[in-house]
């Protein structure tokens, strides 16, 4: 006999841990953005490199997209309710939009600029902004490293987006780094050298958004790309005694939930007690070893008569 088994509700220490890092990771990520994106952009300023303001561009957008993952992330965090069975994860895939469109923005913001002072002769840039910039690598490829961390522990698509924030913040320092050398060593003719750099940051920074754009979108889409996920469930699963073999396993991510419909084949000639108590056993046994899914919708398939096998 068929039977669907019921979910249970997500456990509330395991979803309050997910919000404090989460929340906390965020909080971190604006306060380095704000400060970076002054230092930086007083250093382009003094220091004649618009390729240091093009980063502290770059930097304040994503304070301000932090900033609105901040609020988002509160809503999206809620636990489930009456009229969102499934909580309200979605909210952080559509947030990610907004953070692309942003990032967007400022690529082509620093983009017109970079050409524009490209076609405007000026002066080179001072070598000791160099300075500034090496500093400012090894910050944010240690703060992508960490907010990467924490966003596989979640499973929160934001946080990655987030975490590639910073990454790309590392990238465009790169770039004005060595845009700047260029123009500091090789002397006249090459002031432009900063302006390129800048240009090429506009380019790595789409390029990012795009990246950080697609996963977003196909969590809204539900489309099934949990594939290793997939297969650790089914392996599982397929350790009962009573399970003959998994069919249907389809992953659903909200926010940094996940919800699994499984279906099991058993002996056919079973109880229909007997099939609900191996369904219940195989969810206990999945939401203890996977602690990243939320909820288990178990239904039993009985096997034909030739594959079956009596406990």
């Amino acid at each position: 006999m068929n039977s669907p088994i019921s979910q249970a509700m997500p456990d509330n220490n395991k979803d309050n841990t997910v919000r404090r890092i989460a929340l906390r990771t965020v909080t971190a990520g604006i306060a380095l953005n704000l400060a970076l994106a002054v230092v930086k952009g007083i250093a382009g300023v003094v220091g004649n490199s618009y390729a240091l303001v093009a980063d502290a561009i770059e930097s304040a957008t994503d304070a301000v997209s932090s900033l609105l993952l901040l609020f988002g992330l509160r809503f999206a965090l809620r636990p489930a309710d009456d009229n969102h069975p499934y909580g309200h994860g979605r909210a952080e895939a559509l947030l990610t939009f907004v953070i692309v469109a942003l990032l967007v923005t400022a690529a082509a913001v620093i983009a017109v600029e970079s050409i524009d002072h490209i076609r405007t002769p000026h002066d080179t840039p001072h070598a000791w902004t160099l300075i500034v910039l090496a500093a400012v690598i090894v910050i944010k490829e240690l703060a992508f490293r960490h907010v990467s961390h924490q966003g596989d522990t979640t499973r929160s698509t934001t946080l990655k987006a987030d975490a590639w924030h910073h990454r790309s913040d590392a990238i465009t320092s790169l770039a004005a780094f060595i845009g700047i050398a260029m123009a500091v060593l090789l002397g006249d003719g090459w002031e432009a050298a900063d302006d390129w750099a800048a240009l090429v940051a506009a380019v790595v920074i789409i390029i990012n958004a795009w990246l950080i754009f697609r996963p977003a979108l196909g969590e809204l889409m539900d489309e099934q790309f949990h594939h290793d996920l997939v297969e650790e469930i089914r392996e599982i699963a397929a350790h009962h005694s009573s399970v003959i073999d998994t069919e249907k396993c389809f992953v659903r991510k909200c926010g940094v939930e996940h919800f699994v419909d499984l279906h099991l084949v058993v002996n056919g000639e079973l109880s229909v007690r007997k099939g609900h108590d191996i369904a219940h056993q195989v969810k206990e046994e999945l939401m203890t070893r996977l602690p990243e899914l939320s909820d288990v919708l178990i239904h039993v398939e009985p096997s034909e008569p030739e594959d079956a096998s009596f406990d």
